[in-house]
């Protein structure tokens, strides 16, 4: 789904970002209601505590991670959240912004994965 981007929520907003979604569990630490701008907060979208838990810092373990995650994606209330993203998406660009440091493996690029594994 080429309408689903990625991006910080630190890097600053842009005119092209379309809808801002965060989705991740915790708000960034630091960064103001404000400064954010973000539209919609998609918690269920989000890895669940635990998960989160279990894989921080394990970079290498990102296949399992990505596995996991699709579990918790497939069952209530994830994948309706998961789901609406993608309908909006469906509409026009969503960006979906995420606090973690590493751009490769975070829970935005699985979930970008998954929208685009359900969507076909």
């Amino acid at each position: 789904m080429t309408n689903l981007r990625l991006k910080r929520a630190y890097d600053p907003p842009a005119s092209d970002d379309g809808r801002r979604v965060l989705v991740d569990r915790l708000w960034p630490r630091g960064m103001s209601k404000e400064a954010a701008k973000i539209d919609h907060w998609a918690r269920d979208a989000s890895p669940s505590t635990a998960l989160r838990k279990e894989f921080h810092g394990h970079p290498d373990r990102w296949d399992e991670f990505r596995a996991a995650y699709a579990l918790e994606l497939a069952q209530e209330p994830a994948r309706s959240a998961a789901l609406a993203i993608r309908a909006e998406a469906a509409k026009g660009v969503v960006t979906l912004l995420y606090a973690a440091k590493d751009e490769s493996r975070n829970n935005a690029v699985a979930l970008r994965q998954w929208l685009n594994w359900v969507a076909n």
